[in-house]
């Protein structure tokens, strides 16, 4: 499942994985926020948490992911991950070399430094 978290800034789009995450979560929940906040921002941050509770993804989720991540490819500002899933950390650490958006990732311990991160000015 994909929560949605509230009170960032709108050029933010913030949520937490639980439990297992299908691509029927990014139809209902990552995408139209990402398409809402490209409406009224040029550039979007993501604050993409991995609670303790995540069981992982199905291969519609992982799909997904890399679908939308490509079509607002240029469209990303900042991307903070925070999660203390170690395969995920690696992986974002790998791919980050190839986007043009700054990627930061984060242990759930300093999940607030991660907030603070994603919401300063540049």
């Amino acid at each position: 499942m994909i929560e949605l978290l509230k009170g960032f800034p709108s050029n933010v789009v913030a949520i937490a994985c639980h439990g297992d995450v299908s691509r029927q979560d990014y139809d209902d929940v990552l995408i139209p926020a990402v398409e809402k906040a490209l409406q009224s921002n040029n550039k979007v941050r993501m604050l993409y948490e991995v609670a303790p509770d995540f069981a992982g993804y199905d291969a519609g989720a992982a799909w997904e992911d890399f679908k939308t991540g490509m079509e607002h490819f240029s469209k990303w500002d900042r991307i903070a991950v925070v999660t203390d899933v170690e395969w995920i950390a690696a992986s974002v650490k790998v791919f980050s070399v190839f986007m043009p958006s700054t990627i930061r990732v984060y242990p759930l311990a300093d999940a607030a430094q991660a907030r603070l991160w994603i919401t300063q000015a540049a």
